[in-house]
C-alpha cells in the first residue's frame, strides 16, 4: 500500500510539473506566439514570460517579428513590344499582426511570392523592351504599390521589394547582337560613303580650282605675250636685225636643249641662221 501511495504520489508531482511547464511560455525577442483557447483564437503573446492555463490553451503557431527576406524566383516576362526577357526580385517585409498572417491566408511567404510574380509580369507587360531594361525604379515603386494593399489585409507590411536582375532571354540577347551589329555595319557603311564622297567633292574641287588657276595664268602670259610684241614692235620701228637676233638666239637655245635630252639624234642646221631667218621674216611679211 505504501507503495502504491508513493507510485501515484510521484505521479502526480510529474503531472504537477508537467502541467505548470505548460503554463509556463517564454517568447524569445523578435518572436511573437499565437494562442488558441480551444481551438480559437485568443490572443498573441509578446516577447517574455507568459502564461497560459495548461490542455487549454495552446501555441500552434510562432510567428517572427523580424523583417523577411523573400527570395522571387527568375520567371519569363513578355513585354508590349513581344520581347521576353528574365526577371526576379526580392521582397522585404515584416508581420506586423501575427493572427492576421496565420489565420488570413495559408501560406503566406508562397502567397506573397506568387503575388510578387504576377505583379512583376503584369507592369513589365504594360512596358516596351527599352523601357523594361532601363526602368528599374518605376518598376519597383509600381511592383510595392500593387502588393502593399493586398499584402496589408494578412497583417504584413512590405518594407521594400529590389528588382535584382532583369535580362533579355537568350533568344533576344542574341537577336539584340546581331540587331547591333547590323546598325554598326550600317554607321560604318554610311561614314564610308561620306568619306568618299566628300573626298570626291574635295578633288573635284581641287580640279576646278586647278583649272581655273591655268585659265588665269594662261590668259596672264598672253597679256604678257602681247605686251612684249607690242613694245618690240615698237622697238624695231622696220629694223629687223634685232628681230633676227632675238630668233636665233631661241633658236640656238633650243637645238642646246635638244642636244642635251637623252632622247636627242642627230640634228641637221642651216648654214646660215641669219639668212634663214630673214627668210622666214619675209615670207610672213608677204
Amino acid at each position: 500500500m505504501l507503495i502504491e501511495g508513493l507510485s501515484m504520489a510521484l505521479v502526480f508531482a510529474v503531472l504537477v510539473i508537467i502541467t505548470l511547464f505548460m503554463g509556463v511560455k517564454i517568447v524569445p525577442q523578435g518572436s511573437k506566439h499565437v494562442v488558441q483557447r480551444l481551438g480559437k483564437y485568443h490572443r498573441t503573446l509578446g516577447p517574455g514570460l507568459k502564461f497560459i492555463i495548461p490542455y487549454i490553451d495552446t501555441v500552434p503557431y510562432k510567428v517572427t517579428t523580424k523583417d523577411i527576406v523573400l527570395d522571387i524566383p527568375s520567371q519569363e516576362v513578355i513585354t508590349l513590344d513581344n520581347a521576353v526577357i528574365i526577371a526576379n526580385a526580392v521582397a522585404y517585409m515584416n508581420i506586423i499582426s501575427p493572427e492576421k498572417a496565420v489565420y488570413g491566408v495559408d501560406n503566406y511567404n508562397i502567397a506573397i511570392q506568387n503575388l510578387v510574380q504576377t505583379s512583376l509580369r503584369s507592369i513589365i507587360g504594360e512596358m516596351n523592351l527599352d523601357q523594361a531594361l532601363s526602368n528599374r525604379d518605376q518598376i519597383k515603386a509600381k511592383l510595392k504599390g500593387a502588393i502593399s494593399d493586398d499584402i496589408a489585409d494578412w497583417g504584413i507590411t512590405m518594407k521594400t521589394v529590389e528588382i535584382q536582375d532583369i535580362n533579355p532571354s537568350q533568344t533576344m540577347q542574341m537577336a539584340m547582337e546581331e540587331q547591333a551589329a547590323a546598325e554598326r555595319q550600317r554607321r560604318a557603311t554610311v561614314t564610308r560613303a561620306d568619306g568618299e564622297k566628300a573626298a570626291a567633292i574635295l578633288e573635284a574641287e581641287g580640279r576646278l580650282e586647278a583649272s581655273r588657276r591655268d585659265a588665269e595664268a594662261k590668259v596672264v602670259l598672253a597679256e604678257a605675250s602681247q605686251a612684249a610684241i607690242e613694245k618690240v614692235t615698237m622697238a624695231i620701228q622696220g629694223n629687223e636685225l634685232p628681230v633676227v637676233y632675238l630668233i636665233g638666239e631661241k633658236y640656238v637655245d633650243a637645238i642646246k636643249d635638244m642636244a642635251v635630252s637623252e632622247n636627242s639624234k642627230t640634228v641637221l642646221l642651216p648654214g646660215d641662221i641669219p639668212a634663214a631667218v630673214r627668210g622666214i621674216l619675209g615670207g610672213m611679211g608677204r
